[in-house]
C-alpha cells in the first residue's frame, strides 16, 4: 500500500498530462507503465518525440501509392521513425527492431503493423462471410488464431478489425466489415478485438487491434471508395459510430482515420469525431493513426494549403501517427518553433505510443515477436486448418434450395462441375490476404474430389472465364452437363473485385456466366449455384433459375473441405445475411432498418407513394436470411408482462423446434419497432441473436431480456434516452418475420 502511494504522488509531480494518464490506470501495472514513459519522455528530444509519430512503409508490399523511402534506414537509425508496417516476416522484424534498440540513442523499440484481416497465412472467410456465421465464438477464434500466427512473425499490431456499417453493396470494402446492422456490427467489432488482442496486449500471441475507419467510411457517397460522406449527427451516432464505441468497451488499443470527409471536414481533422467524441467524451486513452497519407490528402481535398498545414490540422485534432506521408516529421518541429503546435500536443501523442509499446511488452523484450523457429512451427497449423474449414462452413448461406436439391446425396452418381470458380486457388481467398498463399488453397472441385460418396463420379468444365466474352468453353461445359445427374456451377465475382478501391457500378455476375447457367437450365438436369463474391450481388437473373443457390463468399484456405461438408450434407448451412441482397442495383444502398416515409405504401395504380415503377421495393434476400437443410417451426412470441418500466426489464420468449430431419443450426433473431418517437424511427432494428443447435424433433424455448436502455435513441434534441410508448417485438429467422408481440414502455 505504502508502495503504491509513493507511486502516485510520483506520478503527481511528473505533470498534469502524465497525471491525466495515472487516473486511467487500473492496475499497479499501469502505474508502472505511466512511470516509465513520463521518464523517457524527459530524455527525448523534440525530433525523436516527433519520430515516434511518424511511421513508414517496410520492405514489403505498400498498401498505397507511396513507394518506400531509401533513406528510412538512416532515419530510424536516428530515431525518427516510431513505427512501420509492411514488414514480412520475423527475420525482417529481427533486423529492423535490432537497429531500433541497438543504433539509436534512447534504444526505443518499433511497433510493427500490418493488415491482417481475414487471417495472416491460414486464411479465413473475408469478414463479411464470416459475420454471416452469427457465431461470435468462431468469429473471436479467427482472430485469434490470425493473431497467434502474425506475432510470431513480427507482426505487433493488426489495422482491423474494419468496423464500419455498410448499407450500399457498391462500395469494395463491404466485404471488409460485418455488414448493415449497427447493434451486430458491434457485436462482432467487440469479439475480433478480443480475438485479436487476448486477455492482455503482454501476452506472447497477441496483438494491437486496430479500430477503422474513423468515421462513417461505409457510407461513402455512390458507394464509392475513398468519396464524400454526407450525413446527419442523428445517422453518424445512431449507425455508423456504434462499432467504434463497441471497441472502444472492449479494449482496443488504436483507432484509425478515415479517408473521407464529412460533413465537409476531412476525417483526420474532423474535430467531432476524434478530439470531442472519441477522446474526451468516450475518453480513448489509446493512440489514434491516420489511413495511409490521410494527413497528405487534406491538400488534395482541399481543406489544406499544403502539408505543413495538414500537419497542423492533424495534430491539432489528436491524430497520434502519421501513416506514410512524412508531413509530422518534415514539418512539426516548425510549427513548434512558430508557437502552432505545443510540446504537450505533441507529448501527449508520444505518451500515448510509448504506452502501447510498453503495453505489447516490446521494451521488455523488442524481439518476443522475431521467433523464425516458432513461426514455422505456428503457421498454418492442423487445429488453425480445422477452424478455417469450420468458419467457412458456417459463413454460406442458402438462398434457394427448391426440392432439397442440396445437399447432393445417393440420387445423384453424376456431377458436373463448371464455371470458372470451381477450380481456382486465389479466388477463393478473396483480397486482404496478409501473407496468405494462393496455392495453399484448397478449390472447390479439389474439395468435392477428396469427399466425393462412394460409387459417385465427377466431372469439370470450366466453360468461360469471371470476365470476357469468350464462349467457346460452353460445349464442353454443356456436354459434362448432359451427361450428368446434377450440374453444379461455381459462377460470381472474382476474388480481385472487392476490397479497397475496388468499388463496382454494375453488382450483376460479370462475363458470360449468366448465359452459360442459363444453357445449361434449358437442359431440365437441377442447376446448383454456388456464388462467390465479397459482397451482395444482384441475383435476380438466375434466383429464378438455377435449383439451389449457396452464397459462398470468399471462403479463405479451406474452401473446398468446407464446400464440400455443405455441400453432400456433412454440414447444414447455417449461416444468415448481414447484409441485404437487392433485386437491383438501383435500389442500392438498401438496408432492413429503413424509415418508414410518410407513404410506405399505396395502390399500385396510384404513383404517389414511395416505390420503383419497375421494381418492387423489397430486396431479392432480406437482412438475416438464410435457409437450411433443417425446418424450424417457431411458437408465437410471448413477452412476460405487457409493461417494461425504465428499471424493470422483460422477458421475450419463443419456443423453437427443428421440424427437419436433420441436426442443424438456427438463429434466431429479435427486432423491435417503436411505433411513436419525438424522430422517426427504424421500421425494425435487431436487438438480439441467439445461435442454437438442435437435434431432429428437439424443441427449446429462447429467451431474451430487453431492457430500457435497449430501446435508447438520440431523440429530437439528441439526447440519448429512451422514450415511453407502445413497441412491437418480432423474433423469428430474419428481418421479414410476422412472428410479433407488443408492449409499453413507462416512465
Amino acid at each position: 500500500m505504502k508502495k503504491r502511494a509513493v507511486m502516485l504522488v510520483a506520478l503527481l509531480l511528473a505533470g498534469q498530462g502524465y497525471w491525466a494518464v495515472a487516473q486511467k490506470a487500473k492496475t499497479a501495472s499501469d502505474l508502472q507503465i505511466a512511470q516509465k514513459v513520463e521518464a523517457l519522455l524527459k530524455k527525448m528530444t523534440l525530433d525523436e518525440k516527433i519520430g515516434q509519430m511518424n511511421q513508414v512503409n517496410g520492405n514489403g508490399a505498400a498498401t498505397g501509392p507511396i513507394k518506400a523511402n531509401p533513406n528510412d534506414i538512416e532515419l530510424l537509425k536516428k530515431g525518427l521513425i516510431g513505427s512501420m508496417l509492411n514488414v514480412n516476416g520475423s527475420a525482417n522484424a529481427y533486423q529492423l527492431q535490432k537497429i531500433a534498440v541497438e543504433q539509436t540513442r534512447l534504444r526505443i523499440p518499433l511497433i510493427i503493423g500490418f493488415d491482417v484481416i481475414h487471417g495472416y497465412k491460414t486464411i479465413f472467410p473475408v469478414p463479411l462471410g464470416d459475420a454471416a456465421s452469427f457465431d461470435l465464438a468462431s468469429i473471436e477464434n479467427g482472430a485469434r488464431v490470425a493473431a497467434t500466427e502474425a506475432s510470431v512473425a513480427g507482426v505487433n499490431w493488426t489495422f482491423a478489425p474494419m468496423v464500419d456499417i455498410a448499407r450500399d453493396a457498391r462500395w469494395g470494402r463491404i466485404m471488409e466489415g460485418a455488414g448493415e446492422d449497427p447493434y451486430y456490427g458491434s457485436l462482432v467489432a467487440a469479439a475480433r478485438v478480443r480475438g485479436f488482442q487476448g486477455k492482455s496486449l503482454a501476452e506472447k500471441h497477441s496483438i494491437a487491434a486496430c479500430a477503422k475507419h474513423f468515421a462513417a467510411y461505409g457510407a461513402a457517397e455512390a458507394g464509392r471508395d475513398y468519396n464524400l460522406v454526407d450525413i446527419s449527427n442523428r445517422t453518424l451516432f445512431e449507425v455508423y459510430l456504434r462499432p467504434f464505441k463497441a471497441s472502444v468497451d472492449a479494449g482496443v488499443a488504436t483507432f484509425m482515420n478515415s479517408f473521407n470527409d464529412l460533413g465537409g471536414v476531412p476525417a483526420t481533422a474532423n474535430t467531432l469525431l476524434v478530439k470531442e467524441t472519441l477522446k474526451r467524451d468516450w475518453k480513448f486513452d489509446g493512440f489514434v493513426v491516420s489511413d495511409w497519407d490521410s494527413i497528405g490528402e487534406m491538400v488534395v481535398h482541399g481543406s489544406a494549403v499544403d502539408k505543413k498545414d495538414a500537419a497542423n490540422q492533424a495534430i491539432a485534432n489528436q491524430c497520434d501517427m502519421d501513416m506514410c506521408t512524412n508531413a509530422y516529421v518534415s514539418h512539426l518541429k516548425e510549427l513548434v518553433n512558430e508557437g502552432k503546435v505545443s510540446v504537450a500536443q505533441i507529448d501527449d501523442a508520444v505518451r500515448r505510443i510509448l504506452t502501447l509499446k510498453y503495453k505489447l511488452g516490446l521494451f521488455d523484450n523488442p524481439f518476443k515477436n522475431c521467433d523464425t523457429e516458432l513461426e514455422a512451427k505456428l503457421t498454418m497449423q492442423p487445429a488453425f486448418l480445422d477452424a478455417a474449414r469450420d468458419a467457412a462452413r458456417k459463413s454460406f448461406v442458402l438462398l434457394k434450395n427448391d426440392k432439397g436439391i442440396l445437399p447432393i446425396d445417393a440420387r445423384y452418381k453424376s456431377i458436373a462441375l463448371v464455371g470458372p470458380l470451381a477450380d481456382s486457388k486465389k479466388d477463393m481467398i478473396g483480397t486482404w490476404i496478409g501473407m496468405g498463399d494462393a496455392k495453399d488453397a484448397v478449390t472447390m472441385l479439389t474439395g468435392l474430389k477428396e469427399q466425393l460418396p462412394a460409387g459417385a463420379t465427377i466431372t469439370y468444365a470450366k466453360g468461360c472465364d469471371v470476365l470476357g466474352d469468350d464462349t467457346s468453353g460452353f460445349v464442353e461445359a454443356i456436354a459434362a452437363a448432359k451427361a450428368a445427374d446434377v450440374v453444379v456451377m461455381a459462377i460470381g465475382e472474382a476474388g480481385n473485385m472487392s476490397g479497397e478501391g475496388l468499388s463496382r457500378a454494375d453488382i450483376t455476375i460479370p462475363g458470360k456466366q449468366v448465359e452459360l447457367l442459363n444453357e445449361l437450365v434449358k437442359l431440365g438436369k437441377p442447376v446448383v449455384a454456388v456464388v462467390f463474391s465479397g459482397r451482395p450481388l444482384a441475383l435476380s437473373n438466375i434466383s429464378d433459375k438455377a435449383s439451389a443457390i449457396l452464397q459462398a463468399w470468399f471462403p479463405g484456405t479451406m474452401a473446398g473441405p468446407a464446400l464440400a461438408d455443405v455441400i453432400y450434407g456433412k454440414y447444414s448451412p447455417s449461416g444468415k445475411l448481414p447484409a441485404t441482397f437487392p433485386r437491383a442495383v438501383g435500389q442500392c444502398p438498401i438496408y432492413y432498418n429503413h424509415k418508414n416515409t410518410g407513404r410506405p405504401t399505396g395502390d399500385p395504380n396510384f404513383q404517389y407513394w414511395s416505390h420503383y415503377i419497375d421494381l418492387p421495393n423489397t430486396p431479392l434476400y432480406p437482412f438475416g436470411f438464410g435457409l437450411s437443410y433443417a425446418s424450424f417451426e417457431y411458437s408465437p412470441v410471448k413477452v412476460n408482462k405487457s409493461t417494461l418500466s425504465m428499471k424493470e426489464p422483460i422477458v421475450v420468449s419463443v419456443e423453437v423446434k427443428n421440424s427437419g430431419k436433420v441436426a442443424a443450426e438456427e438463429v434466431v433473431q429479435l427486432y423491435v419497432r417503436d411505433l411513436k418517437g419525438s424522430v422517426t424511427r427504424p421500421v425494425r432494428e435487431l436487438k438480439g441473436i441467439s445461435k442454437i443447435m438442435l437435434q431432429p424433433g428437439e424443441s427449446r424455448e429462447v429467451k431474451f431480456t430487453l431492457r430500457s436502455s435497449d430501446l435508447a435513441f438520440y431523440t429530437r434534441d439528441m439526447s440519448f434516452k429512451a422514450e415511453p410508448g407502445d413497441f412491437k417485438v418480432f423474433v423469428g429467422t430474419d428481418s421479414n418475420t410476422n412472428n410479433e408481440a407488443s408492449f409499453t414502455l413507462v416512465p
